[in-house]
Formats: C-alpha cells, sequence, structure tokens
C-alpha cells in the first residue's frame, strides 16, 4: 500500500521522482526504490515525504476504501 499511495500523491502533487527526493532530502533511486517496493522506508523517511505530499504519515499506509459491490447493495434492500 505504501508504495503506491506513495506514488499515486506524489503524481497528484505533480512532483517527479527527482523533485520528491530534492524536497524530502533523500536520493531519488531511493524514492524509485520505495515506489517499486525494493526497500521499506524507516518512520523518518515516511513522515519527510509525508511532509513534503501535505498529508500525514498515516495516509501513506492506508489501504484505500473499497468500493461497494452488486452483493453489498443487494443485502442492504
Amino acid at each position: 500500500m505504501f508504495a503506491r499511495n506513495l506514488k499515486a500523491l506524489r503524481l497528484a502533487k505533480g512532483l517527479s521522482q527527482e523533485e520528491l527526493a530534492h524536497l524530502a532530502d533523500i536520493d531519488r533511486t531511493y524514492v524509485s526504490s520505495l515506489e517499486r517496493c525494493v526497500y521499506n522506508a524507516s518512520i523518518d523517511v515516511v513522515e519527510r515525504l509525508a511532509s513534503v505530499l501535505g498529508v500525514a504519515a498515516s495516509d501513506l499506509l492506508l489501504r484505500p476504501p473499497t468500493s461497494p459491490t452488486e452483493t453489498d447493495l443487494e443485502d442492504d434492500k
């Protein structure tokens, strides 16, 4: 989830990996590796990335809400 959220938030902010890395004071290749699930980020790095992206650190770790299925909708009737 972290990798997917990191990339989605970076793209939503219109930042390249290099720009994000510079602003978070980490190496660009490290950002690439995080987005590809090669490495796990430390709490410090998660906090720096979240700060640059303007979100809470926990937002980088959250699963997106699932959309209701047809079965769920029928059960509500």
